[in-house]
């Protein structure tokens, strides 16, 4: 037995609450190990001092004051303890995560991204395409367009007259 592994054993040896073939073995050590031997004569001082010391009583309401404390700490729940009292509040979180994944993973499909899987021309093609995308929007939805007139045929077609003429 190594002195680290007798360290843990020594209480119990000079209590008596080990093994019988655990004491063998403590004793088997000891036997060649000084060290432990002096360690062990230690604690039997020590606890043969501990023996001399006046035991104390204590008074008759020490046990109902040391309840009554305890009956007023505060019961320590855990971080979670808010989902016990409400189950429909676990269960609308649920509910919400699931919708956000689904979601999620709908949008997701829909989308190529460049790099992802597409080829390289795929890829340039898209991010020429960028400025054209982003002026969609605006387009798409100009309302000031909506006000213009609609194009006089006969004007148009005089003024192109007059540009091939000055060309």
């Amino acid at each position: 037995m190594s002195c680290e592994k007798m360290e843990s054993k020594i209480l119990g040896y000079l209590d008596g609450r080990l093994k019988a073939s655990e004491v063998r073995d403590v004793e088997a050590h000891l036997e060649g190990c000084a060290v432990c031997r002096v360690r062990v004569s230690e604690f039997r001082a020590v606890s043969g001092l501990l023996d001399e010391l006046p035991m104390i009583e204590p008074s008759g309401a020490f046990d109902a004051r040391v309840r009554a404390r305890v009956a007023a700490e505060p019961v320590k729940s855990a971080w979670w303890a808010w989902l016990t009292p409400s189950p429909r509040v676990a269960f609308a979180a649920s509910a919400l995560v699931v919708a956000m994944v689904w979601i999620g993973a709908r949008q997701g499909s829909d989308v190529t991204v460049p790099g992802n899987g597409a080829s390289p021309e795929t890829a340039v093609q898209m991010e020429s395409d960028l400025p054209v995308l982003e002026n969609y929007d605006v387009l798409s939805n100009f309302e000031a367009l909506t006000d213009l007139p609609d194009p006089v045929q006969g004007d148009d077609a005089a003024q192109q007259d007059s540009d091939k003429q000055t060309m």
